[in-house]
Formats: structure tokens, C-alpha cells, sequence
């Protein structure tokens, strides 16, 4: 009797032991919920370079671009819902000025933008343009450059999240703007698409957003098309473009490139000769405490000049033939002056009327307006909630 109980505890324990290990393997092989993106590859156009400034933290990715495309227009990126308080990278980042607010803006005369709070940008504005093959540094004191001791100040992720906090942009927190984007309908499950994950953080909207900036590629301009052999320039535009490439003529190539850099930047810092004394405390210097760097700004792209007036740091040149007049008889000598400024001791690289036209039909062969009115880089014609 004894041994039968026994035996008949041990074999209860035995089912109830083979039970329990079926069901567990049952479990573990159940199927997960498996989270797919659908890669997005940069088109690299004919002489470009190859070297794209993509992180490997945010690839890119065609989920990751629509939703960074719906919060670069997205009003409520301030962390606000009130009309007069709304917000967006596309408020002043506008397409039809190659994403500069423009110097005909109703709302930010004469071109300089100011945020919510009504306080003013340091700077004017430096146009989206082929930013992806930007590896040096942003902003025009570069202040934001891979490099950086500081993790945040490294990226355009980090340049979106500034602009969010920023006292003269959206003055508000990624705190405060995920919160509010966690009730709005649509856009968890965007983010799930793009992330793996409905829960919104402050990280993902940077790096959405920063996605889509990287897909403004401009590279249809008439001079793009004449490097490709489809189309000459007549004969103004060509004295103009040797004018260009010549420190001769009207040196502009050490600064901004030529036929072997269709940036039309280098994207370094100059002084190039507007002052002799310097107020600004937002200059290169300001970020690299180098005496050199005094009075230093970015070179910026020369793609759609003709969409993204007024010129230089401080939006002093309301047309481009004031920048030309500059550069030809208006140069200033201060002892940071950059030395590729070869001409500085004459004031200016002193072109005749003649020439300074046809340097400007010249400049006038890089503009691209499909760039600006591309629909993929315009507002989605209904956003989340609408």
C-alpha cells in the first residue's frame, strides 16, 4: 500500500513536471511581434562626394523620413497648442527660399527670424541645402561639429533639439513636446513604424527630423546639368565661372569650390573682410577661443542664391550684386582677416561692371527649382489629427 502511494506521488510529480516544461517551451516558442524598417539609400548624384554624414545611431530610413517630414511642418513641435504660440523647423524654414524664411517674409522682416518669445536669432539664417554631405561643423559659428567634447553639440539631431529649447526659436523642452505628441492621434503609431515603439521620446523627434533634413539634396541646377554634359553655358556664364575659379578674377573657388566641389562650400570659417572691429560674440572665436578666428562665420552654400536673401551672418547685403560690390571694392583689413582674402590690400578683387554681370549670371546657374518645389520635401497635405 505504502509503495503504491509512492509510486503514484512519483508519477503525478513526473506529469505534472513534463506539463510544466511543455507549456514553457510552448511559451518561449511562441512568435514576437518583429519590428521591420524599410532602409532608404541616398542617391548620390554624379559628382558628389561619397562621404555622407549619416550616424550610425539613425540610419536612415523611409518610416523615420515620413515621420520627421510630419514634425519638421508640425506647429505643435513648440510644446504648445495655442494658435499664437505655434512653432515649427518649417516656420521659418520655408521650401520656396531653399529653407531660409526669405527677405519678402511678412512676418520675419527683412529676413531675421525670432522665436516665440518675439526674441531674435543671434544669426540670420543658413539655408538647408545638401546637408547630409556636411562632415565639418553647423551653424555659423560651428558650434555643433562631430568632434565635440560635448555629446549634444555633435549633429543635426542636436542642432533640431537646440532649436526646440532655443529662447529665440520654440523656447520649450523635449519633454514638453513629447508629452504633448503622446495625445496626439497618429503619431504613435508613426513613431512605432519608424522606432519599434509608440512610447515618443525627445530622442526619436530629433532623429526623425533630422532624417528627413538629410533627404534635401539639391543637384538640378543648370551648372549640375553642364558638369553632366547636357547643356552648355552661354557665354557670360562662362567668363563668369572662370571669373570664379581664378584668384585673377574673382577668387571665390578657395572658399566655396568649384567644378571639383559641387557643395559650393567647403564649409569652413572665414574671416572674409566685413569689419575692422568685431561685436559679435558669436563668431568662430567664440567657439574656439583662437585669436585667428575673430570675426570667422561659415562659407555658405552658393546654390539658390536667388531664393535665400539677404547674405552673411547679419543680413547686411539685401541683393547679390551687393555681395559682389563687396568682394569687389568693399574689403576691410583687421589682423584675423583670413589670408585666402588675397586681395585685401586693394580693397577687393576690383571687377568692371562688365565683369560683376557676368559673375553673376555665373552664380545665377546654380539655382535648382525643383529644389524648392519638390513635393517630397513640402508639407504633407494632412498631417496627424486632421
Amino acid at each position: 500500500m505504502f509503495e503504491r502511494r509512492v509510486r503514484s506521488i512519483f508519477y503525478v510529480g513526473v506529469y505534472l513536471f513534463i506539463g510544466m516544461a511543455f507549456y514553457s517551451c510552448k511559451k518561449s516558442t511562441a512568435p514576437v511581434e518583429s519590428f521591420h524598417t524599410t532602409p532608404y539609400t541616398i542617391q548620390i548624384p554624379l559628382r558628389f562626394p561619397g562621404q555622407l554624414n549619416i550616424p550610425a545611431d539613425n540610419p536612415m530610413t523611409v518610416e523615420g523620413i515620413a515621420l520627421g517630414r510630419f514634425l519638421f511642418y508640425d506647429g505643435r513641435l513648440s510644446g504648445r497648442t495655442n494658435a499664437d504660440s505655434l512653432m515649427s523647423c518649417s516656420t521659418c524654414h520655408i521650401q520656396s527660399h531653399s529653407f531660409v524664411c526669405g527677405i519678402d517674409n511678412l512676418k520675419y522682416q527683412g529676413g531675421h527670424p525670432f522665436g516665440v518669445t518675439g526674441i531674435p536669432t543671434a544669426h540670420f539664417m543658413l539655408p538647408m541645402i545638401n546637408l547630409v554631405w556636411n562632415n565639418t561643423a553647423y551653424l555659423w559659428d560651428g558650434a555643433v561639429y562631430p568632434e565635440n567634447p560635448d555629446p549634444g553639440s555633435r549633429n543635426i539631431e542636436d542642432v533640431v533639439r537646440m532649436a526646440i529649447e532655443s529662447p529665440s526659436e520654440m523656447a520649450s523642452d523635449t519633454n514638453r513636446v513629447k508629452n504633448l505628441f503622446r495625445q496626439i492621434k497618429g503619431y504613435p503609431e508613426l513613431f512605432k513604424k519608424a522606432f519599434g515603439n509608440d512610447v515618443i521620446t525627445g530622442k526619436n523627434i530629433t532623429r526623425a527630423i533630422a532624417q528627413f533634413v538629410r533627404t534635401l539634396i539639391s543637384s538640378g541646377s543648370k551648372f549640375d546639368r553642364y558638369m553632366q554634359g547636357a547643356v552648355q553655358l552661354d557665354p557670360d556664364e562662362l567668363d563668369g565661372y572662370v571669373l570664379f575659379m581664378t584668384e585673377q578674377g574673382g577668387d571665390c573657388f578657395h572658399c566655396h569650390g568649384g567644378d571639383g566641389n559641387p557643395l559650393f562650400t567647403t564649409g569652413l570659417f572665414y574671416n572674409n573682410g566685413k569689419d575692422s572691429v568685431f561685436t559679435d560674440i558669436a563668431d568662430r572665436y567664440s567657439v574656439t577661443g583662437n585669436l585667428a578666428d575673430i570675426g570667422a562665420y561659415k562659407a555658405p552654400t552658393l546654390r539658390n542664391l536667388v531664393f535665400t536673401a539677404p547674405y552673411m551672418h547679419d543680413g547686411r547685403f539685401k541683393t547679390i550684386d551687393e555681395v559682389i560690390d563687396f568682394y569687389s571694392s568693399g574689403l576691410v583689413w583687421s589682423p584675423s582677416i583670413s589670408p585666402l582674402m588675397h586681395h585685401i590690400s586693394t580693397g577687393g578683387v576690383m571687377l568692371n561692371p562688365l565683369k560683376k554681370a557676368h559673375l553673376k549670371a555665373f552664380l545665377l546657374t546654380l539655382t535648382d527649382t525643383a529644389f524648392v518645389s519638390n513635393p517630397a520635401f513640402a508639407r504633407p497635405s494632412k498631417m496627424p489629427d486632421e
